[in-house]
């Protein structure tokens, strides 16, 4: 697990010195926009973009349930990285890349900006017809998805109504800062004070939005946004990875009354069992990150019954 500095892959793992301990996530680079009005040089057409993905990975994850979703698979291709990250960083499976055939992620960023400097992430959403990256910040891709494309998908669909979008935009940064990412700072934290700040965060933020789940189905407006999808991806992860190899073990989400029932209604919904692959979920996470686990073993459980009955249809 590394990252490129001036074009260069350096095999190096993140450093906490600068920050007391504390596991700070590097911003994105590629911000480039995917716009239907001809603003700017991406237009939505269909067949000229594509995803590289891990099934391991939520910030990954929560791109390819929009775009399942919106019915897009036709639109946008893709393509899925091995789950084990080691010295080489995402690497492609044989054939795994149609677009630029290539064996390391990281190699797709150096073919867009042959001295970039950064860590090499997921996902990536890459422009054929330039050839370049046109951006590799989820949150940026799961907006372009949901709107950018309605000629080539579901149009009557829409994850961020504008009546709701300061309120998404709202519980998107808490449930960004204090679960998202609030699962690595504990686990990435290399000082016990820094981990147990990330910890406290985690778990009080956890119990207000089951409480806030008590009377409401869902987050926004009582309806399906991407607020529960930003959710769902860590909530899908959490009993399976972040309980034990991250060390947030206060309670399970199988223990909340509400989260539980809301994360397996939204597993249900037609489409998205379909995007959550435990098995790279967790060799990705157990076999990958041999400073938190050395040995390397993938545990066999938890049994998870996501199937079962969520009781949550009185809600609305």
């Amino acid at each position: 697990m590394g990252l490129l500095i001036d074009g260069r892959w350096t095999d190096q793992w993140y450093d906490t010195s600068a920050s007391g301990g504390a596991f700070v996530r590097p911003e994105t680079q590629f911000r480039g926009q995917i716009r239907a009005d001809g603003s700017t040089p991406y237009r939505p057409e269909p067949g000229r973009y594509h995803l590289y993905v891990s099934l391991a990975c939520p910030w990954a994850h929560r791109t390819l349930i929009v775009r399942a979703l919106k019915g897009l698979e036709d639109a946008v291709s893709v393509s899925v990285v091995d789950p084990l990250m080691r010295e080489n960083g995402w690497e492609l499976p044989d054939g795994a890349d149609p677009v630029n055939g290539k064996r390391c992620l990281h190699e797709v960023y150096t073919a867009a900006k042959p001295d970039y400097s950064g860590r090499v992430t997921v996902p990536v959403l890459w422009d054929r017809q330039t050839g370049t990256i046109v951006n590799n910040e989820s949150a940026e891709i799961m907006r372009m998805l949901n709107r950018a494309f309605d000629a080539y998908g579901d149009a009557a669909l829409d994850l961020c109504p504008e009546d709701l979008r300061a309120e998404i935009d709202r519980v998107n940064a808490v449930v960004y800062d204090r679960v998202n990412n609030g699962v690595y700072k504990a686990g990435f934290a290399t000082t016990q004070e820094k981990y147990e700040a990330a910890f406290d965060a985690l778990f009080a933020t956890l119990d207000e939005l089951d409480a806030r789940l008590a009377d409401a189905r869902y987050l926004v407006g009582n309806r399906l946004t991407e607020a529960d999808w930003r959710l769902f991806t860590t909530l899908v992860r959490f009993d399976a990875v972040y309980f034990g190899h991250f060390k947030c073990n206060l309670r399970r989400i199988a223990d909340y009354p509400h989260l539980s029932g809301y994360l397996r209604d939204l597993y249900q919904v037609p489409g998205v069992a379909a995007t959550v692959n435990f098995d790279h979920i967790k060799r990705h996470y157990y076999a990958s990150h041999t400073m938190i686990n050395p040995t390397g073993i993938v545990p066999k459980g938890p049994a998870l019954d996501l199937d079962a009955p969520h009781g949550r249809e009185r809600l609305g």
